[in-house]
């Protein structure tokens, strides 16, 4: 139901509209799911349930917030990451308008593909901006899409600054990463790497090289599953790593 829905406004709205608007729609959609056996961690609305996507992913109805948001959501405010200027790639609208309110932080996003709220357009291989000028950057489910990824990591480590913390998460997977530059079309892309637009999968550890490859010092945040999961609609096992300048 809330995919039809979804796209029957999206033939009929403006995106941009939408985008703007976004708040208001959802708060009537989503008062049909107030309760109190879940929360969502970004908006704190409590909810007899969260919605079920076909991916099994789980949504909140009044922000959007997807499972890896509310993780994301979570780090950001239990670690001290929300200091001074933060560089966020494909920022979810639930996050950028949390952020976007903080008159103490100067929360910079870009959106290279125009799918999401954003102030610029930056190409993350060639980031047009100063040398170590960012505090945190964001880069949740971005790499995997970038067929030069050691380009992008080396222009994040540039922007970055000194002891600055990158976030960054992707599809993983055991192993080691897989990629073939040979697979190109949308449909090969899907059946080998998970979806149309995805150019490699990444393990832990393959990132991890990679990262300090470029002159990272990385860790991983490992979350294993917990009782209260279901609750918050976090998904478990699930793995960040945090790249440090």
């Amino acid at each position: 139901m809330y995919s039809a829905l979804k796209k029957t406004i999206k033939q009929l709205v403006p995106k941009r509209f939408i985008f703007q608007n976004e708040p208001f729609f959802r708060y009537f959609h989503g008062i049909f799911y107030l309760g109190n056996k879940h929360q969502c961690s970004v908006c704190k609305k409590k909810l007899r349930t969260f919605i079920e996507l076909p991916n099994t992913d789980l949504l909140c109805p009044f922000c959007g917030s997807l499972a890896r948001n509310r993780r994301l959501w979570t780090i950001l405010n239990t670690e001290d990451y929300l200091k001074g200027r933060i560089l966020h790639f494909s920022p979810s609208r639930n996050i950028y308008r949390k952020l976007k309110k903080r008159s103490d932080l100067q929360y910079v996003t870009s959106d290279y593909e125009d799918e999401f709220i954003a102030d610029f357009r930056f190409d993350i291989t060639n980031i047009d901006q100063e040398e170590a000028i960012f505090n945190t950057i964001i880069c949740f489910h971005v790499l995997e899409h970038i067929p030069n990824d050691i380009k992008a990591m080396q222009e994040l480590y540039r922007v970055a600054k000194p002891n600055a913390n990158v976030l960054i998460q992707t599809p993983f997977k055991e192993g080691d990463i897989y990629e073939n530059p040979a697979i190109t079309t949308p449909e090969d892309r899907l059946e080998h790497f998970g979806q149309e637009d995805h150019v490699r999968v990444y393990s832990p550890e393959g990132l991890k090289t990679r990262l300090t490859q470029v002159g990272f010092t990385v860790k991983t945040l490992s979350f294993p599953p917990k009782t209260d999961d279901i609750r918050f609609g976090f998904s478990s096992p699930e793995i960040v790593l945090i790249a440090t300048k």
